[in-house]
């Protein structure tokens, strides 16, 4: 089993293998990051004939940023055509189709975990806690291949707490010797916080809200960064280099530059220096 993330394209959207399930399953409401309601099951106005987005390349322009930021980590490809073996929503019998839709988010929480779970195998201070680590991972690969009752009945809240304790495990061997208050802001809400230039480096951000929050050329080296909210947060150059569980929806959300420096398991969002 791989355990470096670039390897693991399973763990990565691939719309030309999904039936826009994203666009049908989830619901959004009229605000920032969408123009429009939408209720869940019920396809977006934008979906095409062929299951691609009819503004795709205008959807910051058109109100909905909120699709920009949005990844499954894989959980489309896998619905579509290893649980429901290749199964259109769009032909398929109506309870069906709404157990698509039903299992989809279910899917999508567990190749969140896989994704976090393949990263902590690169860590090497996280070394003690491998073979954990790679029972949680085995554990985790199994339940995305349950069928579609078994993933509907599924209690995912219960195992991601199981593989949330593993992580937060990994996260403290990773920061050890840290020390001092200011670096542990685990859930603190810094919603707009002047961070600038700030030392956060190994710090404990957890669940953080750092939404809008002020964090040029903030150190942000070797941080936890799991399930942090940076929405609108200024990461203009930033140091997020060794930052772990950072994903690239949380990267996507953010501002930046050319000159934020970003851990290898993301990529640099094409708005940060397309002035979008």
């Amino acid at each position: 089993m791989e355990d470096h993330i670039a390897t693991r394209s399973d763990l990565r959207g691939d719309c030309a293998r999904c039936f826009g399930l994203c666009c049908v399953a989830l619901p959004f409401a009229v605000s920032a990051d969408f123009a429009s309601d939408k209720a869940a099951g019920t396809p977006c106005p934008n979906l095409q004939g062929d299951h691609r987005c009819g503004i795709h390349a205008k959807l910051r322009p058109k109100g909905f940023a909120g699709c920009t930021v949005y990844d499954c980590f894989g959980a489309g490809q896998q619905v579509s055509q290893v649980t429901f073996a290749g199964q259109d929503w769009r032909t398929a019998p109506r309870e069906q189709a709404r157990r698509m839709f039903e299992v989809f988010p279910v899917v999508r929480q567990l190749h969140e975990l896989l994704r976090h779970l393949t990263e902590a195998l690169t860590l090497p201070a996280a070394g003690p806690i491998h073979p954990d680590l790679r029972r949680a991972l085995a554990r985790t690969e199994d339940l995305t291949h349950g069928t579609p009752a078994e993933l509907g009945a599924l209690d995912v809240g219960a195992h991601r707490q199981e593989v949330d304790d593993l992580l937060l495990r990994a996260s403290e061997l990773v920061r050890a010797g840290v020390r001092g208050k200011k670096k542990e802001r685990r859930g603190a809400d810094l919603m707009g916080a002047r961070l600038k230039g700030a030392d956060l480096s190994r710090a404990n951000l957890r669940g953080a809200c750092l939404i809008a929050a002020d964090l040029t050329g903030a150190d942000l080296r070797g941080a936890d960064l799991i399930g942090a909210d940076l929405r609108d947060a200024d990461l203009t150059d930033a140091d997020l280099t060794g930052a772990f569980f950072l994903t690239q929806p949380q990267v996507n959300a953010a501002r930046g530059s050319a000159g934020a420096r970003l851990p290898e398991s993301v990529v640099r969002p094409v708005h940060w220096t397309a002035g979008l």
